[in-house]
């Protein structure tokens, strides 16, 4: 058997080929030794898993047997959030408004509805189910447990609760009613009355609504014409009293209802001022226009103002004056100037120019007859608009209490004509049983039972008894720190697996080693190549081997790795270092009159107590003598010189100790080591224990090479570690030796 010791978890997920290792973050991930736990666990407790399945089977068949067949029958009905549109178009605005829900909240609604007691009480009553034999027996349940009517009743209607089973999907709105019982009939019979009661109720609910809207909405209008009559009556005694006469229009009121601008609109005063005021906007117009012409006018010479110019006089009166000045400069150019043609043009171009100045003062002077007409007119207007402020002030005064009662009376309409509307509705509606449920299909009489199933009994014990096995495998697993297999030596003791020795079943380990193809003796060559390698400068010159408690088979790995080690030419010498249970002199075939104890109490020599075996270049030294105090002993100065001793004559110093637990013999010995080996009984040692084991070495600071685990069985842990540890691969040499 090879071991191969990994830097990383990543060479040891790439090295194996049934490791699937997956990389996440920098973080390796091997899925094959967890896969090989989990089916060697399965495998030790296969017999336990298989009585726990077997147990939830038995039962589920057992309960499906002695279990009464029922049979459900299932109706269904559409749940629509509106009614049919029965009343015309008149009422559709209305209908919409009301439907306007959560339609999710209705529908939930609905099926509250359905599960309540007073549903439950109409079936009841409908179907007689109080006083019905059939019905309890279905139910399973004695008549006779239910001395009194209320405890009757609730029974029932428990019974009916518990039994049936309403289900809507989201996606739909129909609605499944369904009832279970152990009579066919009696279910159908449960269901399709469910349906039919629930659409009655429904309706009922509606005409008792209907019924009571119109009652209210009756009593309402008697109070609310009642109270118009009274405030029609107010108002007008108090116009009549303060003098006010109002044109009043009881739909004339503002976007916020409130009428005391349009009965203040209507007041005679008002509607005057009203109308005085715009004449006076308008007259101010037009003075500031005739303002803005006389300014234009004045500002230019008379036969260049816009009024001249506008005149079609001034217009004609200069073109006369330009074609007679024409006819004067023809005439003086060809006459003298005292000639009666050239006098009689200047006589006529004089008349043309006092007409042309008269027509431009006539023109000009219209502009500023309109200015003074237009202030005139203005002013006019300004102090009839004063008046009238004055007149509408002292009238406002009057009508604050006038608007008080107008917009109480206003009101009160706008109440009255409301509850009217409503009224007249009503009366409109009054009878009408339109429903917003329907029956979609009625119950028919189950042929099947629905229950019980037994294949999906079988199933459903078969899943709870794998998973109740699961979880009570893994609770022991968890529970029993026992070290098992070899991955749980680096998991729950922290050590490098440097070997793992399978157990020799039929014959004795020692004379296992004889034997080179043996399954025993390959383990422990496979670590002899472990330890040339355990540290920076090869095999450590002096090992140390111990173990957590006694009889893990320690003795037998120091005898078999020095003897491994003389194997391949190096000069190897098997110290007993147990002084309280000695075997290394059994396991080497020698006696055990002189040893450690001899050399450390001074009686003999190092040379002396060591003697060879028969196996080339391996050599033994004894415990010799038990001491009384092992541990003192051990503590002498002259182990440490008897070790440096032996350090210079040998390649390779193995020291068999005692257990670490509970004695200080093998830390104080591995100080002086230059490796401490740990050896582990496989489903014996335990977590715990190994981990106390090692932590009293570490406070020596010894340099622990790593772990061995003996004795272990891989049938035992599992297929998957049968083959992973090569045990069929040394069973192959074994039988092919044959």
């Amino acid at each position: 058997m090879a071991t191969v010791i990994y830097d990383s978890h990543e060479d040891q997920a790439a090295a194996s080929g049934d490791d699937f290792g997956y990389d996440y973050g920098g973080q390796s991930i091997s899925i094959g030794p967890l896969v090989r736990q989990l089916l060697s666990i399965a495998r030790r407790n296969l017999w336990f898993i298989l009585a726990i399945v077997a147990t939830f089977l038995v039962a589920a068949a057992i309960i499906t047997i002695l279990t009464t067949p029922k049979y459900t029958a299932q109706s269904s009905i559409e749940i629509s959030d509106q009614s049919d549109q029965v009343l015309g178009q008149q009422f559709e605005d209305q209908q919409q408004d009301v439907n306007n829900w959560d339609v999710d909240r209705f529908l939930n609604t609905q099926l509250t509805i359905l599960k309540s007691r007073a549903l439950a009480d109409r079936v009841a009553q409908k179907l007689n189910l109080y006083t019905n034999a059939e019905f309890f027996n279905a139910m399973q349940v004695d008549q006779d447990a239910f001395p009194n009517q209320t405890q009757l009743h609730d029974g029932v209607a428990k019974l009916l609760a518990d039994n049936l089973e309403i289900n809507l999907p989201d996606d739909s709105r129909v609605a499944v009613i369904r009832f279970t019982s152990t009579d066919p009939q009696m279910s159908a019979q449960i269901a399709n009355a469910f349906a039919s009661e629930f659409i009655q109720s429904n309706l009922q609910r509606k005409f008792d609504s209907s019924s009571y809207a119109r009652d209210f909405v009756q009593q309402q209008l008697d109070q609310a014409r009642a109270q118009l009559e009274q405030s029609e009556n107010n108002l007008n005694a108090y116009a009549r009293s303060a003098g006010l006469i109002r044109a009043r229009d009881p739909n004339s009121t503002t976007t916020d209802g409130n009428s005391s601008s349009a009965t203040a609109a209507n007041s005679v005063t008002t509607s005057s001022l009203l109308q005085v005021n715009q004449a006076a906007n308008d007259a101010q117009a037009k003075l500031i226009a005739a303002q803005a012409r006389w300014n234009a006018e004045s500002a230019q010479p008379l036969l260049s103002s816009p009024a001249a110019l506008a005149s079609p006089t001034v217009q004609q009166l200069l073109q006369n004056r330009s074609s007679l000045q024409a006819q004067l400069d023809t005439a003086r150019d060809r006459y003298l100037d005292n000639h009666p043609t050239v006098l009689n043009l200047e006589s006529q171009l004089k008349n043309t120019n006092d007409q042309l100045q008269q027509a431009a003062t006539e023109a000009r002077n219209a502009v500023r007859t309109d200015l003074v007409s237009a202030q005139a007119t203005a002013s006019q207007l300004k102090a009839q608009v004063g008046a009238l402020e004055g007149a509408t002030l002292e009238e406002q005064d009057r009508s604050v209490r006038y608007n008080t009662l107008a917009r109480e009376a206003d009101t009160n309409r706008s109440i009255y004509d409301g509850l009217l509307q409503r009224f007249r509705e009503l009366n409109a509606s009054a009878g009408i049983t339109a429903s917003n449920v329907s029956v979609v299909d009625a119950a028919q009489v189950p042929t099947e039972p629905s229950s019980p199933h037994p294949m999906l009994n079988l199933a459903i014990a078969l899943v709870m008894g794998t998973v109740a096995a699961a979880i009570v495998v893994f609770l022991k697993d968890q529970l029993d720190d026992r070290i098992r297999i070899p991955e749980e030596v680096e998991q729950k003791v922290g050590l490098s697996l440097l070997g793992v020795v399978p157990e020799s079943k039929d014959e004795d380990p020692i004379e296992a080693l004889g034997d080179p193809k043996s399954v025993v003796s390959e383990s422990y060559s496979a670590l002899r190549s472990s330890l040339l390698y355990s540290t920076r400068e090869g095999l450590p010159r002096v090992m140390l081997v111990t173990s957590a408690q006694a009889s893990e088979g320690k003795s037998t790995t120091s005898y078999a790795v020095a003897r491994s080690m003389a194997q391949v030419g190096k000069r190897a010498l098997l110290i007993d270092g147990d002084l309280r249970r000695p075997s290394i002199h059994r396991l080497a075939g020698g006696a055990n009159k002189v040893g450690l104890s001899s050399v450390l109490i001074g009686e003999k020599s190092v040379d002396e107590a060591i003697a060879p075996t028969e196996i080339d270049h391996l050599f033994v030294m004894p415990s010799g003598p038990l001491p009384p105090s092992p541990a003192e002993l051990l503590s002498s100065p002259r182990l440490v010189e008897m070790l440096n001793s032996v350090r210079e004559k040998f390649d390779v110093v193995v020291i068999d100790s005692a257990p670490v637990l509970g004695l200080a013999d093998s830390p104080g010995l591995s100080a002086l080591a230059d490796g401490v080996l740990l050896v582990i009984e496989a489903n014996r040692g335990r977590g715990g224990q190994l981990k106390a084991a090692v932590r009293r070495l570490r406070m020596m600071k010894p340099t622990i090479l790593g772990a061995v685990l003996t004795k272990f069985d891989p049938e035992g842990a599992g297929n998957a570690y049968s083959t992973y540890y090569q045990y069929d691969y040394y069973q192959y040499h074994s039988e092919a030796a044959e």
